[in-house]
């Protein structure tokens, strides 16, 4: 009786289901539940049982599952043939509960969804609807993925027109030598104010000090950095290993150019900003005001305006970031881990694609100014294409850190074409999967979607690859080669197709990657406790490298031969040894002495006396003093007196050591010195403050 009366009550929920989900869309992502069944049908969820289970174990199925429950179930698995008319009245009252909820009750299980097969069946069947309703808002956008057969239409392409006639801006019939190059960047300006800076922090910092500062001349800074790039060509561990005299470290060019001490000297003490300056700006610390890129600002701007005014770039240009190796404790230090030198500071550098001439570039410290809200990547870019006589019809690409659609069109808008692998999750690029590549699929599928004037492409070679471009074609023609296995597993050489864009891509991308390349090369990067001379090494490299690329480029327009970055760079090093300081204790370069008034006569072979009968000499061998004093002061008076040094008949000596090598007490004044007179035999002093060597030949009356 029971029974028969709840079977009517659950038909009559069914068609209400069915009846709401014909007239409802699936608008929410759960499906909709009665707010009295919820807990019910949750329970219908455990038993899928069959009438012959329970008659033939009813024991154990009663034993291990509530009896209320397990009832409750039946009627919606499969109807019962016997049930057992207790279990009747509870049975009664909760499909009586289930079908008449009470009004304003939330239940706690409204969000499950229904585990009967016919509530999966709901389910599926409202998925379908959301996929149906998906479809229809893509073919309402028109976002479609097309296929490589599909064809495309072919932006209009970039009309070139630069502000200056592209490559070297200098003149082009003249021969310009590497240090008028260099000069170029490391200006007689730049080396004053790098003199002036380090005179006014060393007399600063040695203040009290035992040894006062000697003030550095433009002289010793050329010598200064004409050994710091030598260290670039021979690098050695430490820097007093340069100046060694061991067999091993026998290297006498730094000797000849700087003392040791006075190297080290310069570099402790080098600074390129004023220290009243850099104190007034650590005043403004935690404010606004504060730049903590004080201590290199002038030198700083100085390169950057260097390296876009003599060079224009050509057509091609991409933008990247550089690494500038540094384990310094500064705040805007950075690390990334996909990067081979992951820690240092980062740079974001704009280059020449096709000779890696480093344009522009700015050091990042952090979010800086008034952010536009577009990204950081956003604004790097639009900050290093602010530079003037650029001009219109430039190609620039980057990769998938900068790319983005908002971005893209601003650069159009400006006459600047671009091209770049996108990120997936950027904001505008198409969500839409219609027609998308298959999980599945041969190397070289190309999908692509147009919209307006961005090109979003899709190609798979070992992995996907997503580009976005304002300048290319989906598709014309290009193809690679590809090894690839064939059906007998054997590896073959096969032609894929590929987009122009991917092409062109991989083909000018590569600017700063060049840049960094010739850099590497012969870096003048070495270990030091400062943040900021970390830098300066860098701009000497930016410096050196841009020079050499000004050098090719006026080599190819008088077509005279090409020096390589080794050559060039020891002609530089040479150039500027020539126009730096001399070492007091070394010979002067390039000095001829003044012919002496008086002539040394060829010394005689001193001759043996014949013997007497008795076996003894005639005369007795002369005496040390008679043998190197004259007869009488008259007898040549001056003549073959010269002075020598004790460490000319010394072997292996240092030649940090050659000055002091063999010193003896000077006959006179009681001082060392390393000078004798290669005639008396006498240590005599001959310096610029003692000449003990004329004062003692005058009055033993040798020298009139």
């Amino acid at each position: 009786m029971f029974l028969s009366e709840s079977e009517d009550e659950l038909e009559e929920l069914r068609s209400d289901l069915d009846s709401e989900s014909e007239s409802s869309h699936c608008s929410l992502d759960e499906d909709y539940i009665p707010r009295g069944l919820a807990r019910d049908q949750e329970d219908f969820t455990d038993d899928h049982s069959s009438d012959e289970e329970w008659g033939i174990q009813p024991t154990k199925r009663r034993a291990s599952r509530k009896r209320p429950r397990s009832v409750t179930a039946s009627p919606v698995s499969s109807p019962l043939k016997s049930p057992s008319k207790k279990w009747g009245s509870p049975l009664r009252k909760k499909i009586h509960n289930a079908s008449t909820p009470k009004k304003d009750t939330p239940s706690p299980n409204t969000s499950k969804r229904l585990s009967t097969p016919r509530g999966k069946s709901i389910s599926v069947k409202r998925q379908a609807e959301r996929r149906l309703v998906r479809k229809g808002e893509d073919e309402a956008d028109g976002d479609r993925w097309c296929d490589i057969d599909e064809e495309d239409v072919e932006p209009p392409q970039p009309r070139f027109r630069p502000d200056r006639e592209v490559g070297p801006q200098l003149n082009r019939t003249a021969n310009y030598t590497p240090l008028e190059l260099f000069q170029l960047f490391f200006s007689v300006t730049v080396i004053n104010t790098l003199v002036k800076n380090t005179n006014a922090y060393g007399k600063k910092k040695y203040q009290g000090h035992k040894e006062s500062w000697v003030p550095v001349t433009a002289a010793d800074m050329y010598s200064f950095v004409c050994l710091v790039l030598y260290m670039g060509i021979a690098p050695l561990k430490t820097l007093k290993d340069f100046w060694r005299g061991s067999k091993l470290f026998s290297l006498p060019f730094p000797a000849s150019v700087m003392p040791c001490r006075r190297f080290l000297t310069i570099s402790r003490s080098l600074h390129m900003n004023d220290p009243a300056v850099e104190a007034a700006n650590d005043q403004k610390k935690g404010t606004s005001g504060y730049d903590r890129l004080c201590k290199i600002k002038p030198l700083y701007g100085q390169i950057l305006e260097a390296s876009y005014t003599f060079f224009h770039p050509h057509q091609h240009i991409s933008i990247d970031e550089r690494m500038v190796a540094s384990k310094a404790r500064i705040g805007f230090k950075q690390y990334i881990k996909s990067k081979p030198t992951k820690w240092g500071f980062k740079l974001f550098v704009l280059a020449d694609s096709s000779c890696g001439y480093t344009l522009n570039f700015f050091v990042y410290v952090g979010r800086e100014g008034e952010p536009t809200g577009k990204g950081v990547s956003y604004d790097a870019v639009m900050r290093l294409l602010d530079i003037p006589f650029l001009g219109k019809g430039y190609k620039l690409y980057v990769d998938n850190f900068y790319t983005s659609p908002t971005l893209f069109l601003d650069l159009l808008q400006r006459k600047i074409w671009a091209c770049g692998t996108v990120r997936s999750n950027k904001a505008g690029y198409p969500k839409t999967k219609r027609n998308d590549m298959p999980v599945k699929t041969p190397r070289g599928t190309i999908r692509w979607i147009r919209k307006g004037g961005l090109l979003f492409v899709k190609w798979l070679d070992t992995r996907g690859v997503t580009m976005c471009s304002t300048l290319h074609k989906a598709y014309s023609n290009d193809m690679v080669k590809r090894k690839v296995k064939d059906a007998d597993g054997q590896w073959t050489v096969k032609e894929v197709p590929v987009p122009g864009c991917i092409k062109d891509y991989n083909q000018h991308m590569g600017g700063v990657d060049l840049s960094d390349a010739l850099i590497s090369y012969y870096n003048v990067l070495h270990k030091t406790q400062k943040w900021y001379k970390t830098l300066f090494y860098h701009f000497v490299d930016i410096a050196t490298v841009n020079a050499f690329i000004l050098h090719k480029g006026m080599c190819k327009l008088q077509n005279r031969p090409v020096l390589t970055q080794k050559n060039f760079r020891e002609q530089l090093i040479l150039s500027l040894a020539e126009i730096g300081s001399t070492p007091r204790r070394s010979a002067p370069q390039n000095f001829m002495l003044p012919a002496s008034p008086f002539k040394v006569p060829p010394a005689s072979p001193f001759k043996v006396p014949p013997a007497s009968p008795s076996g003894v000499s005639a005369t007795s061998p002369p005496s040390p003093s008679a043998e190197m004093l004259p007869a009488t002061a008259t007898d040549a008076p001056g003549v073959g007196h010269l002075p020598a040094y004790f460490v000319e008949q010394m072997t292996n000596v240092a030649p940090r050591d050659r000055a002091t090598a063999g010193r003896r007490a000077c006959v006179v004044c009681k001082r060392k010195s390393p000078v004798y007179c290669s005639t008396c035999q006498k240590t005599l002093c001959f310096t610029s403050f003692r000449n003990c060597y004329s004062e003692w030949h005058r009055g033993n009356k040798v020298c009139f």
